[in-house]
């Protein structure tokens, strides 16, 4: 049935959503029902609270175990380096680095947290921390501080390429470790039919995660998602291979470069991504 619902994503590409819904239909797998839902009620239908579907995604299905390994981590980062200073670049409403904290014997004197929404910033629990309402490339270029560990935890993907290098070589001086949670993506052409049928297989996988609420997440995040990838719509993200992402820390001055797996995730695999910067204590 993969079939079905790559020649769904070919006829949505090439301008025929009406083709692709009957395509998916025809598919009759979760993915297929929700994709031909969507595109019969042109995202409209009886749901969807799209800030209640991703928080419903990103509390559940393999999210649970990926921030759990994450967590725990970061939490042995801060054991073995024993930080006095931190930098969470894109820290979000902190599911990432709150409860690594609360695992840790270890407490920074100093941490900084930055995110461009003032909402998810708020919600971070760490009283004691900075809080900065700026993207990175505004926050590194406003504040000269320097830290011990800085870490970013998917969000320096939301950075196009040639930003991202210019955060990086900014960063690379004012810190000691640099670590970086991401997705080891598959290299694939973006919109030949194996790039579309890779989305198929691993978008069907991450339905399936979501049991009861597989309608919520789908609807109001996954499947909007996916269109947008699909169609080659304006980009919100720009993941790579670990290899690129190693590569691109290298060519910013990092040096000891490593990437280690994290976790098996329904999209790509997670990697935990370490460098060193040049900044001593």
């Amino acid at each position: 049935m993969t079939d079905f619902l790559t020649d769904a994503l070919v006829a949505y590409r090439s301008g025929d959503p009406a083709g692709a819904a009957a395509l998916a239909a025809r598919a009759e797998t979760p993915l297929g029902e929700q994709l031909s839902t969507y595109l019969d009620t042109d995202g409209s239908g009886p749901v969807y609270d799209q800030p209640a579907a991703f928080t419903a995604f990103i509390r559940g299905g393999g999210n649970v175990e990926l921030y759990e390994r994450l967590s725990a981590a970061l939490a042995a980062e801060y054991e073995r380096r024993k930080p006095e200073s931190l930098l969470d670049l894109g820290c979000g409403d902190g599911l990432a680095v709150a409860p690594a904290l609360a695992q840790s014997s270890v407490r920074p004197a100093r941490i900084d947290l930055v995110e461009p929404s003032a909402a998810l910033l708020a919600a971070v629990d760490v009283p004691e921390a900075n809080r900065f309402e700026a993207t990175a490339q505004g926050f590194l270029a406003a504040n000269g501080s320097t830290w011990n560990l800085a870490q970013s935890t998917f969000a320096l993907q939301s950075i196009a390429p040639t930003g991202r290098a210019a955060v990086l070589r900014e960063l690379r001086p004012r810190t000691e470790k640099l670590v970086l949670a991401e997705f080891d993506i598959p290299v694939l052409d973006e919109g030949s039919r194996e790039f579309l049928g890779s989305l198929v297989t691993r978008y069907e996988r991450g339905v399936a995660e979501y049991g009861q609420q597989a309608s919520l997440v789908a609807q109001g995040f996954l499947v909007p998602v996916l269109l947008g990838v699909a169609a080659g719509a304006e980009r919100t993200n720009w993941e790579q291979p670990a290899a690129e992402w190693a590569a691109q820390l290298e060519l910013a001055g990092f040096t000891d470069v490593t990437v280690a797996p994290l976790a098996d995730y329904w999209w790509s695999p997670a990697v935990l991504i370490t460098a060193s910067g040049s900044h001593e204590g």
